[in-house]
């Protein structure tokens, strides 16, 4: 380079335009969120938009106006649906301005949490406070922000491996282990716990099945034979995962039940919070998650019941120093100081596995500071007010059968064109042609754009699932919602056989 070369920079060139292209980009943000009950619940990304997405590498530059504006006509018009009022599917949170605008200036500011000396890692350090009291948890506590529930409860099962091992696990790997390390859970555990164990090196059979009760609880007693069973045969149990709301139902399981038997046992006792957790803090319904203060990690997800936009997972642990042993790894170049940058005692990438952490805290900081905890708590015992309604409706409906209790927030039933009154789908004769036509159901229900829940199969029953986890929800939508069902459901039944 000589003193003659341009210098480059991804700074704009004209700061004004880009102001101009920024009070757009807003505008379309309010549009988009105040309009929302005006557009479909979902639709498909049609082909020729599709397309869009198969051209090359750009090389030169387009231009932010007209690379926004391809936004604004290929993606913005095809969301995943999950900010509209009727979207019931999978167990998602729906954001917020506020949240968003977090999202966007902590972007602005760009800083790396992994550790240093500045403002935003004061943020975060607040909202692990804040966290330690919805969960119940003593102040000496640990915890980290995560991506959600999944790296939540991986951080969590591997503090707990570490401990409970008896040998050093990090220097040894798991080749010192004497026995085979087994972590419980009941068969509705969520699927991540299962990546957890294999990440872990505890291998598939490391996470241990336990069945449940019909409320689909975990069932302590037969927990308690399959503890007894493993040690007779020469495994070594570490930890029991409880649930508090599973995926399919929203069942919680008996923490304290749990707890107690993990006191007896001498077990680690991690609680998969990512659905329920937060549920603590709803003034009708908080009591639901008794004992969940007395688990040793707990895994949280923000991006669901608080609504903080994705990604927002917390986890936190107990023994502080136990957290703090499972990951801390501080080479010269991340040598803290007394005072400067590098100042701080505590760094979080000590606490997990990043050392490049995104200000994720912020969107938290912002929408807890705006609309304040008992107004989340009001909306979750809201939700579950709409849940119970759904169920009595369905319950009530001559076509629609309730196929298990509800758990929480989650309503799980089915058309019947037969009728049924039966609620528990262990006792009812599986169907496939019932069976199809609920899977067709669904779909074509998507495709309306009147609602999305998701589904499940119980006891071999496939069932339309509604997550009723959306502020945005009216009571209105429920009937709404249950018309289009039946209404799809008696056009499937004219052209089905069907005994």
């Amino acid at each position: 380079m000589n003193e003659t070369t341009k210098e480059e920079t991804l700074d704009p060139e004209d700061w004004e335009t880009m102001r101009a292209l920024g009070h757009r980009a807003i505008d379309d943000a309010v549009d988009f969120l105040a309009s929302v009950r005006e557009r479909p619940a979902w639709r498909a990304v049609p082909d020729e938009v599709a397309a869009h997405f198969q051209s090359p590498l750009p090389l030169e530059p387009e231009g932010a106006e007209r690379a926004y504006t391809e936004f604004t006509e290929t993606i913005l018009p095809y969301p995943m649906g999950n900010v509209h009022p009727r979207f019931w599917a999978w167990y998602m949170g729906n954001g917020t301005f506020t949240g968003a605008l977090g999202d966007f200036m902590a972007a602005i500011m760009n800083p790396n949490l992994g550790g240093g000396s500045h403002a935003a890692y004061k943020v975060e350090e607040q909202v692990l406070e804040w966290i330690k009291e919805i969960a119940g948890y003593p102040p000496e506590a640990s915890g980290l922000l995560v991506s959600g529930g999944s790296m939540a409860n991986l951080i969590g099962l591997a503090v707990a491996r570490n401990v409970e091992a008896g040998f050093d696990v990090r220097a040894e790997g798991l080749h010192g282990s004497p026995k085979p390390m087994v972590v419980y859970g009941s068969t509705e555990v969520h699927s991540c716990n299962q990546k957890a164990a294999e990440l872990l090196g505890l291998g598939g059979r490391g996470l241990r099945e336990v069945a449940v009760n019909r409320d689909f609880t975990i069932d302590v007693s037969r927990l308690e034979e399959a503890i007894a069973e493993d040690r007779a045969h020469g495994r070594q149990p570490i930890a029991v995962i409880g649930s508090a709301g599973t995926v399919n139902t929203g069942a919680v399981d008996d923490l304290n039940a749990l707890a107690d038997l993990c006191e007896r046992e001498g077990l680690w006792f991690h609680v998969d919070g990512a659905i329920g957790a937060v549920a603590r803090v709803a003034p009708q319904n908080g009591h639901l998650l008794a004992g969940i203060e007395r688990s040793d990690s707990v895994a949280l997800d923000l991006h669901k019941w608080l609504h903080v936009p994705f990604e927002a997972g917390a986890v936190l642990v107990r023994n502080a120093e136990a957290h703090r042993r499972t990951f801390s790894a501080i080479p010269e170049y991340l040598e803290h100081t007394a005072r400067g940058l590098a100042g701080g005692e505590n760094w979080f990438n000590e606490y997990g596995p990043q050392l490049s952490r995104g200000f994720r805290a912020l969107k938290v900081w912002l929408s807890f500071k705006e609309h304040g905890m008992r107004k989340f708590g009001r909306l979750i015992d809201q939700n579950i007010a709409q849940a119970q309604l759904l169920a009595r409706t369905v319950r009530d409906h001559a076509e629609l059968q309730m196929m298990a209790p509800v758990g929480l927030n989650i309503v799980c039933f089915r058309y019947c064109p037969s009728g049924g009154e039966e609620q528990d789908g262990a006792d009812i004769e599986i169907d496939e042609v019932l069976n199809q036509l609920n899977q067709e159901l669904l779909i074509r229900l998507h495709e309306s754009g009147v609602a999305a829940p998701s589904y499940t199969t119980l006891h071999g029953h496939y069932c339309l699932r509604a997550a009723l986890a959306n502020h945005r929800t009216r009571v209105e939508d429920l009937q709404i919602f249950i018309d289009e069902v039946v209404k799809i459901g008696r056009e499937l039944s004219a052209v089905t056989k069907h005994p």
